[in-house]
């Protein structure tokens, strides 16, 4: 038999005391992992917090007032006012939409005129209000196809090249559109009306 060239020592071989030490040890070191944990997580921020954080997002999007909520200067008698069509955007630049609105007395029988009309929040309680009449009712006039796109409102309307002409049939054709510049909404009419 050959004897190592290196003697043994004492501390390679294990005993039970040193399972026993070590986990000791172990449970030690769990146990006070649980003790010292760092804070909890908080979705609140300290004013210092938000400022080295960054900018802030920005503000949540204003909704469009709903043309559900507004009395519309229309006179329908015993028939209620139906809005048949909308479109939002911010028509005056001050960040928060209008909405655009076409509207008319749900008659029956026949072709009732559209009145096509804008509606903005109040300042003060938010509440939706009338604030332009782009087409009156009294033109008799009927609004097919309705948008807002930069700023800008666009209708093509239906109307009458003469008063003789049948409620049923209009025989004009108009693309119309309003934007607001000085305090107003101008309308970019055509110069000259396609007939149908």
């Amino acid at each position: 038999m050959q004897h190592p060239a290196v003697p043994e020592l004492s501390h390679t071989h294990t005993r039970p005391i040193h399972w026993v030490a070590t986990a000791t040890a172990v449970a030690g070191v769990v146990a006070l992992s649980s003790v010292l944990q760092p804070d909890a997580a908080t979705a609140a921020q300290t004013a210092g917090q938000a400022a080295a954080a960054g900018p802030k997002s920005a503000p949540a999007p204003i909704a469009p007032p709903d043309p559900a909520t507004v009395a519309f200067p229309l006179e329908c008698g015993p028939v209620e006012a139906v809005v048949q069509k909308k479109a939002s955007g911010d028509l005056d630049g001050d960040g928060r939409p209008e909405t655009v609105a076409v509207v008319h007395c749900d008659a029956p029988m026949g072709t009732p005129p559209d009145g096509v009309y804008v509606i903005t929040r109040n300042h003060d309680d938010g509440k939706p209000r009338v604030v332009a009449t782009l087409v009156d009712p009294a033109d008799r006039r009927t609004a097919t196809e309705l948008s807002v796109r930069d700023a800008v409102v666009r209708a093509t309307l239906l109307g009458y090249s003469t008063p003789d002409v049948p409620s049923c049939c209009p025989d004009v054709t108009d693309d119309v559109k309003w934007q607001w510049k000085n305090g107003t909404f101008v309308s970019d009419t055509p110069s000259q009306a396609r007939t149908v």
